[in-house]
């Protein structure tokens, strides 16, 4: 860098441009505007514009309903691959179904539930053909944290069960009004480094706490964090059961490898789709054949016998249900011996008059923000929700609108909370397996639905004798997909603040508990935000060799400096936030200037030209910053100059004044006209200097 080989321009040569001010407008166009961008940046209502009343209806209801857009088209060659489809997920939703009730200590019977009622409101009001709807592990996990900090679900399982029910509907309902209110860019705080840690712990934690099912545990810690999960294990070794520890690793090798051959050959997807189902059938066949619950095998229908177990009723009299134990040793949940049939309605089972209610919208929130996350990484398995909805519409070239997904899982997670249904969304691995499986539209959640249904009214007798072992290795087969290593790595090499944001989820999820750790990486992913507008970047820019053009001479070694011209460029908005930081910035940056040309001998600096071209917008505070460095710069004999200022930043500096205290004169449209006035002005001064001088010889 330097500015021995810099070539000055001919003066004159070029006469610069006027940097315009925008014509005014009137307030009510420019709010609309704004409004039109920050909430309409797709133009959702385009579609409506001079068409008919009769046409707008239809095309509302399809707007809300699209499956009134796509069902006329449907034919037979579309329902044999949905068919298919449809019964490929159904054998994973109803393993998958019941392991992550199990896991959110609900009964897993919610899990058959939660996979009957919300595919079907996901299938008439979801744009995703790819989308398979059902519960998902991290989900769970949140809501038997969060809700377990408050009621045990053993002591109090009837609470604890309407709480889940309510935080559903919370969750539902915060997620539809985003999506109605168009207001879908918040989940998008949520960073893909704090996701990939908090989805990494979240699968760390939940992996150790089916280490009670591995092992056969009877007892064991109602804590997340790791030290709590060892210590419960390495403090009851004299209980470990080494049948269940065997048959557990058995059926986690079997499902790893099923995966792992799936993966390896694409074609043959259904393996490792058909395996978490396999391993139930199989394990039940193995507990009935071997009596193996009498030698340590725990299996889903067991429950010690206590006379004084309160039972928990839920719906109507003619459909009331016992759904779960409440003994004080943290048994598990049961499936066998319950009453067949469908979802019982649970309206009358939303406590909002409950003095947990807090606690409920607190949890459904979260819940919910984490179930339609909007996380930008192409096929990964900690996505969720719309990004999962996303990555399949690319491959098959259709839009997808997020608010209007935001508004279909509210409906579908509002109507499941009604009816004995817990949150919902589109897991990847379920919706993975629904693409592979060459599913066309929605309807293969309504033939998973059937399916869902047929086993509900028929089959739940037959999953009596099903291991909680098998369970255990379904659950951990599936989480140790969600532990990204390799974004993890790719963060480190990449930007090593977003693996420290990455880092402090993981670790605050394992050593904490998912609210700390979640807490945590959203905090520090805000102070990046504040520090990115609080700090901007001013870097100082030099002539390219051959050409004019104006480059960081950091990021350009080889650009020479302009002789008496100092040129930055601001890298942000200006506001109240960054003003005095910018102001600050700006002196020192003209005080390193002369204090290098001072000692190197060269010409003094003259004039100090700002690059506008990367400041979008700018408020009364950046305008008074920029007053006072010009009465600064003034009383030092140098000379402020700005160059492709943004119509915004033009319109607040004229209504100002500050364009008529600065001189319009001094406003370029490039820096290249900028640098090309302000070395004419030198040379000029230069030679009537030289004039003045010759004259009084």
């Amino acid at each position: 860098m330097g500015n021995a080989d810099y070539k000055y321009p001919e003066a004159g040569a070029e006469c610069p441009h006027r940097v315009e001010v925008p014509p005014p407008q009137p307030f009510t166009k420019s709010l609309k505007t704004s409004l039109k961008e920050t909430f309409f940046p797709d133009d959702p209502l385009r579609q409506f514009k001079n068409q008919p009343a009769s046409r707008k209806l239809v095309l509302g209801l399809q707007y809300f309903f699209p499956i009134f857009e796509w069902a006329p088209r449907y034919t037979f060659q579309f329902f044999k691959a949905d068919l298919i489809s449809g019964i490929t997920i159904a054998s994973l939703a109803i393993p998958q179904g019941i392991s992550y009730a199990k896991l959110a200590n609900l009964p897993p019977i919610l899990g058959l539930y939660s996979s009957f009622v919300p595919p079907l409101i996901y299938a008439m009001m979801g744009s995703s053909r790819d989308l398979a709807v059902g519960t998902v592990a991290v989900g769970s996990l949140l809501i038997a944290s969060m809700l377990g900090n408050e009621v045990n679900a053993n002591e109090q399982p009837q609470t604890y069960l309407h709480l889940a029910f309510l935080t559903t509907f919370f969750a539902g309902v915060f997620q539809a009004s985003l999506g109605f209110l168009r207001l879908g860019f918040v989940v998008d705080f949520l960073s893909h480094a704090t996701i990939v840690g908090f989805m990494g712990g979240a699968a760390t934690v939940v992996c150790l706490q089916q280490l009670k099912g591995i092992l056969g545990l009877d007892h064991f810690t109602q804590g997340t964090d790791v030290i709590s999960v060892m210590r419960s294990v390495f403090t009851q070794t004299h209980q470990w059961r080494w049948e269940s520890g065997v048959l557990g690793c058995c059926f986690l090798f079997f499902l790893m490898l099923t995966r792992y051959f799936s993966k390896r050959r694409p074609k043959f997807f259904w393996i490792s789709a058909m395996a978490p189902l396999m391993s139930v059938i199989l394990g039940s066949l193995l507990v009935y054949l071997t009596q193996a619950e009498r030698h340590g095998v725990q299996v889903a229908s067991a429950c010690p016998t206590n006379p004084d177990r309160p039972i928990i009723h839920v719906g109507p009299p003619q459909n009331q249900y016992v759904v779960g134990p409440a003994e004080l040793d943290n048994s598990d949940w049961w499936i066998g011996n319950l009453k067949k049939g469908l979802n019982p309605p649970s309206v009358s089972d939303l406590p909002f008059g409950s003095s947990y209610l807090p606690t409920a919208i607190k949890t459904g929130i979260v819940v919910g923000i984490i179930a339609m996350a909007g996380f930008h990484r192409r096929f990964s398995y900690h996505q969720e929700g719309i990004a999962v909805g996303r990555s399949f519409a690319m491959f098959k070239n259709y839009h997808i609108d997020g608010n209007k997904e935001m508004i279909a899982f509210g409906m579908m997670n509002i109507v499941g909370s009604c009816t004995s249904c817990y949150l919902t969304t589109g897991p990847f691995s379920r919706s993975a397996v629904n693409f592979n499986a060459g599913c066309k539209t929605a309807v293969s959640n309504i033939v998973m639905a059937v399916a869902v249904m047929f086993t509900l009214l028929f089959l739940t007798p037959l999953f009596h004798y099903t291991p909680i072992v098998v369970l255990s290795s379904i659950i951990i087969a599936a989480m140790l997909g969600l532990i990204d290593y390799d974004a993890a790595i790719h963060l480190w090499h990449v930007d090593k603040f977003d693996f420290i944001v990455c880092m402090a989820a993981y670790l605050g999820v394992v050593f904490g508990s998912v609210e700390i750790g979640l807490v945590l990486a959203v905090a520090i992913s805000l102070l990046r935000v504040l520090l990115f507008v609080a700090r901007p970047r001013t870097l100082v820019l030099g002539n390219i060799p051959n050409s004019k053009l104006y480059r960081s001479v950091d990021q350009y070694p080889a650009a020479s400096t302009v002789p008496g011209v100092l040129i930055l460029e601001i890298d942000a908005p200006i506001y109240f936030a960054n003003a005095s930081y910018l102001r600050e910035r700006i002196l020192r940056w003209i005080d390193e200037e002369e204090d290098k040309l001072k000692s190197a001998g060269e010409s003094s600096l003259q004039y100090v030209i700002l690059d506008m071209g990367a400041v979008g917008n700018i408020d009364t505070s950046g305008i008074s910053m920029f007053e006072e460095v010009k009465k600064i710069m003034e009383r030092r004999d140098l000379k402020l100059v700005l160059a492709n200022p943004g119509g915004e930043v033009m319109k607040k500096m004229n209504k100002s004044k500050f364009i008529e205290e600065l001189g319009q004169e001094w406003i370029y449209l490039t820096v290249e006209e900028a640098v090309g006035a302000c070395n004419f002005m030198l040379h000029t001064c230069k030679s009537k200097a030289t004039t003045d001088d010759s004259s009084m010889v």
